[in-house]
């Protein structure tokens, strides 16, 4: 094999990392009938049904967060939801909780014109990479949108429906460890829905 991959002219590493992760298998994160898994932190509401994971604002109108209980360092993450209301949400990564509080960095699910796909790091730095205007329309509000989220090391990079919309390096997101969670903001009357949440670990 080795002989054959420099023959082709290609660099070796380059092909041996892509072929490493063309073998990779996606896994759910999310089985489809209940939480197994997962972690919720305050008091939203997170539940299952008819195969999606529903996120809704209760009656205390605080920040809500379901973590996976498992760390994930180097993957990529695929997702679909779809906004029911008009409330803001985020998928963390490298993220670790106490009570509501998070530490980590948010790929933003936010209604139209509010970044969905930048990179946000809450308790810190705030915003690291905003959205152009020019790729505000690709978020598809009332209907299913795709988000894909890929950070290996220091380099993070999303795609929205397709679209890529960032792609950076950050030292800090490079020392970070942590699970996936997914977020209720804050604010009341948000509902969400998910589902096809898989991850390829890296």
């Amino acid at each position: 094999m080795y002989f054959h991959l420099k023959k082709s002219g290609l660099p070796l590493l380059l092909l041996l990392v892509t072929f490493e992760w063309a073998q990779a298998k996606k896994t759910s994160l999310f089985n489809g009938k209940d939480l197994t898994g997962w972690k919720i932190y305050g008091t939203e509401k997170w539940y299952a049904d008819h195969k999606q994971l529903i996120c809704e604002s209760g009656p205390d109108k605080k920040y809500g967060y379901l973590a996976t209980e498992k760390y994930y360092q180097d993957f990529d993450l695929f997702c679909d939801f779809i906004q029911e209301t008009n409330g803001n949400s985020g998928i963390f990564f490298r993220s670790t909780i106490v009570g509501t509080k998070i530490s980590g960095w948010q790929c933003e699910v936010a209604p139209p014109g509010h970044d969905s796909g930048g990179i946000y790091e809450s308790y810190g730095r705030g915003w690291l990479v905003k959205i152009p205007d020019e790729k505000e329309n690709i978020l598809k509000f009332g209907k299913w949108n795709t988000m894909r989220v890929r950070v290996v090391g220091d380099h993070v990079q999303t795609w929205l429906n397709g679209k890529p919309m960032t792609d950076f390096h950050d030292a800090k997101i490079g020392q970070g460890k942590g699970s996936i969670a997914l977020q209720i903001h804050d604010g009341g009357g948000i509902r969400i829905r998910w589902k096809n949440l898989k991850i390829k670990e890296l």
